[in-house]
């Protein structure tokens, strides 16, 4: 079915059928709920609290029965929630700081522990490269240049094999 063809099946029906298909809607379909909820509650400082949380626990994990759990380190995570945030529409200054903050502790830990992969930094330069994009295209690089700078300067350093394509990034937009 096209928009066109659902524009006029909604407009045949009154609004007693219309409050009955949202309805259905809301009960039936979990991301429907999920996003009535967050329009009618949208709560973005409780989310993003929660969501800096399971980052962070992915570098840093919690006790569990006594031990400690191995990190995973788990780039998806972070991608997982800011999909999530973007399809709720929420403010793009708690996109970017969630997809700042997934470097930033990515980073931690890498000055912490020795990383011997190299998908994890390629990852965190993905990251970083669609961090970058996303401020570009939403008019707030500005608000956030010292957070990618500081970025940058941080891999330098904890000498990053792929520093330079950081810096590329960090020269496209300086001059």
């Amino acid at each position: 079915m096209s928009k066109r063809d659902l524009k006029k099946y909604l407009a045949e029906l009154n609004k007693e059928q219309l409050e009955e298909q949202i309805i259905e809607l809301y009960e039936k379909y979990s991301p429907v709920k999920v996003y009535y909820n967050f329009v009618f509650n949208p709560k973005e400082e409780t989310l993003l609290q929660e969501c800096k949380l399971k980052i962070s626990n992915e570098y840093y994990p919690l006790k569990k029965a006594g031990r400690r759990s191995k990190p995973k380190m788990r780039r998806s995570v972070a991608q997982k929630y800011i999909k999530h945030f973007t399809l709720l529409g929420v403010d793009p200054f708690v996109i970017a700081d969630v997809m700042l903050y997934n470097i930033e502790i990515a980073q931690t830990f890498s000055s912490e522990h020795v990383i011997k992969q190299d998908l994890f930094f390629k990852s965190m330069f993905n990251s970083f490269e669609q961090a970058v994009i996303f401020l570009i295209a939403n008019g707030i690089l500005n608000d956030f240049k010292p957070r990618i700078i500081a970025i940058h300067d941080e891999t330098i350093v904890q000498k990053w094999y792929n520093e330079p394509e950081f810096n590329a990034i960090i020269e496209r937009f300086e001059y």
